[in-house]
């Protein structure tokens, strides 16, 4: 499968190229001519796969960074002080509309769109197998729900492009608009168009299905707090008999488990530059000193830590990577400028720790981009079900999918981790949270849940959040300045 992969990265080079990866630096978003590609078939396809290539694309990580998870209570920075010092503001909510971070993942995001703008504009006109062309529409639709999902959750309102060459004079969009005109429709065709998992071939497990759309649309109507709508996506994916939970915790990350029985939807990835196949998602946070695996951003928060120890937490270990424990024959003794241990008023406030979830096997820091990023996952449909479920008072139908996560969880070991009973809404709810930043730390989940359940002032506010702002991100200064003042700021930026 990775050396498709590969092979597939090498012939859409130019595709890249002729996709016009610069377009954001001219008004509007999405506005560069094409030409006549693509023309054929084969353009096609790799039309296609420029989509799924903005996937490994490092700024399409909230700019480079693991800021969503900075951003909530599961992590800080990371890497040594000096290192990263603009991104810093994320940790404390002070961030502007001019910091870099914000810029670079709103223009991928467009890029993307556009990428998958292209294929939809052109290959319904391309003479070719009917099938195979309606594959390629569902799998773009699914790809650009997926990037507009990350823009109305990241910037609220923005300007929605449907076309190659859209207007000029595009202004700000409703995420509500957005969603009905253009994110459901989208993963409906999908849902109704894509194959199962088991009907793919173990070569195309990079491409969408009909289990990764509905995933999708279930956690973006979660999102928006359409519980009935998500209710049945979950269900169906339950009840589909296409996925399952790993035996163990410590086995959803590792290499051999790539596209396994828990994966909806992951990224697939090379162990060598971004050019030839590589995601520096994983590059991003690796393992900074030795053994250098890369920067160490994201550092898992010792407030986590001391949380998971203290209710012997199986899943600790497995997430994060301390000082002295030895991965691929390798101590790890990490970074000389970084402390171990960092205190204020004599407390423990962080250690020096990584995030164990993206490691990837190897001997330098380019291995580490051979990372598969997981999107979609198991466990997380699971969860995302008990908590729809206890909202459409179904509380009794939901403790069985919260037990089934909890029952790995505690592998084996009856002393921890009891199935939960409580079938009173709001306790299961608190439960079901909690079992989520356990469950999904580190995997960028935790601001989003902060945000869409309104407990992220409460629990973000002694970090700096600031309730009616930090909800999105500000629109970057730099698209409002190339608008002319057309696009507007968020509130409080």
């Amino acid at each position: 499968m990775k050396k498709l992969l590969f092979i597939a990265v090498i012939i859409s080079m130019s595709v890249l190229i002729s996709c016009g990866d610069d377009f954001l630096n001219q008004p509007p978003r999405g506005s560069l001519t094409a030409g006549n590609f693509p023309s054929s078939a084969s353009d096609a396809e790799l039309a296609l796969n420029a989509c799924y290539n903005s996937l490994r694309s490092w700024q399409l990580a909230t700019g480079g960074f693991p800021l969503l998870d900075m951003m909530s209570d599961e992590a800080t920075k990371g890497s040594n002080p000096g290192d990263g010092a603009a991104i810093n503001v994320y940790d404390n909510f002070s961030h502007t509309s001019q910091e870099g971070s914000a810029e670079r993942y709103y223009k991928t995001l467009y890029q993307s769109v556009r990428r998958a703008n292209l294929v939809l504009t052109k290959v319904p006109d391309i003479d070719m197998d009917s099938d195979r062309q309606n594959e390629i529409l569902a799998e773009a639709r699914f790809l650009r729900a997926y990037y507009y999902g990350l823009l109305i959750r990241s910037f609220g309102a923005v300007p929605m492009v449907t076309e190659v060459d859209p207007p000029l004079d595009l202004m700000r969009t409703d995420p509500s608009i957005i969603m009905s005109d253009i994110i459901v429709p989208d993963l409906e065709f999908g849902i109704s168009v894509l194959v199962e998992k088991s009907q793919q071939a173990t070569s195309e497990r990079t491409r969408a299905t009909k289990g990764a759309a509905r995933g999708l649309l279930a956690r973006l109507y979660m999102y928006y707090n359409n519980t009935v709508e998500a209710e049945k996506l979950l269900l169906d994916i339950i009840e589909s008999g296409e996925y399952d939970l790993a035996d163990s915790f410590d086995q959803v990350f590792v290499e051999e488990n790539e596209h396994g029985i828990e994966s909806l939807f992951e990224v697939s990835a090379l162990p060598f530059s971004f050019a030839l196949g590589g995601n520096q998602y994983a590059n991003t946070m690796g393992i900074r000193g030795t053994p250098n695996r890369g920067w160490g951003f994201g550092r898992p928060a010792y407030t986590w830590i001391s949380k998971m120890q203290d209710s012997e937490d199986p899943r600790l270990e497995p997430t994060v990577i301390f000082l002295g424990e030895v991965l691929g024959g390798v101590e790890t003794d990490g970074d000389s400028s970084t402390p171990d241990t960092t205190y204020v008023d004599g407390q423990i406030v962080e250690i020096e720790c990584y995030n164990q979830k993206i490691w990837h096997s190897g001997t330098n820091t380019e291995t580490s981009f051979g990372h598969n990023r997981r999107i979609i996952r198991y466990s997380d449909i699971l969860l995302l079900a008990a908590e729809a479920l206890t909202r459409n008072d179904k509380t009794t139908d939901a403790l069985v999918h919260l037990n089934r996560v909890r029952e790995r969880a505690r592998n084996g070991n009856s002393d921890i981790l009891p199935d939960i009973t409580t079938t009173n809404a709001d306790e299961l709810l608190d439960i079901i949270m909690e079992e989520r930043n356990r469950e999904l730390a580190m995997e960028g989940k935790r601001f989003w849940d902060l945000v869409r359940t309104n407990r992220a002032e409460e629990v973000l506010g002694p970090l700096g959040f600031l309730p009616n702002k930090n909800e999105i991100l500000p629109i970057p200064q730099s698209e409002i300045d190339i608008s002319e003042g057309r696009i507007t700021q968020n509130p409080g930026y």
